[in-house]
């Protein structure tokens, strides 16, 4: 009988290997989100869909770090495309059925060339679905 609930991350807390200070990303990512979710929830006017975006974007970042660290790795850069690409090789099957919705956030900003960096917000209905994204990975990389 399969499970049909989502991969968890294994936290190997007392693992030599662990990277210190995954815990505090974890804990940056929980307040990163909180933080986007309470502002779009509020809907003050300086929670605009570009920075709620950019709240989430760092949530999710603080959680996939949070998660490479506690299994002793870092990835290449801190684009999504690589923090999907070190969870992928590092922590295999973590970000099943939602691999692809976390790099297609790479497509709201390219900022590393900066000569051709751009950026297109979502806009502000595009936003719940990437709050409930970033709750998904919670869920998968953090202990509660």
């Amino acid at each position: 009988m399969k499970n049909n609930l989502p991969p968890v991350v294994p936290f190997p807390s007392s693992s030599p290997a662990s990277i210190k200070g995954w815990e505090e990303y974890l804990k940056e990512g929980k307040q990163f989100l909180k933080a986007a979710s309470n502002g779009f929830d509020t809907r003050k006017e300086v929670f605009t869909a570009e920075i709620l975006y950019n709240m989430i974007a760092m949530s999710i970042e603080k959680f996939i770090m949070g998660a490479l660290m506690a299994s002793g790795n870092l990835p290449y850069n801190h684009t999504m495309y690589d923090l999907v690409e070190a969870m992928e090789s590092h922590l295999p099957g973590a970000l099943e059925g939602i691999k692809a919705k976390l790099l297609a956030l790479d497509a709201f900003q390219d900022i590393c060339d900066l000569e051709n960096y751009k950026i297109a917000p979502p806009m502000m209905e595009e936003i719940p679905a990437i709050l409930d994204l970033a709750h998904e990975l919670q869920n998968r990389t953090c202990i509660h």
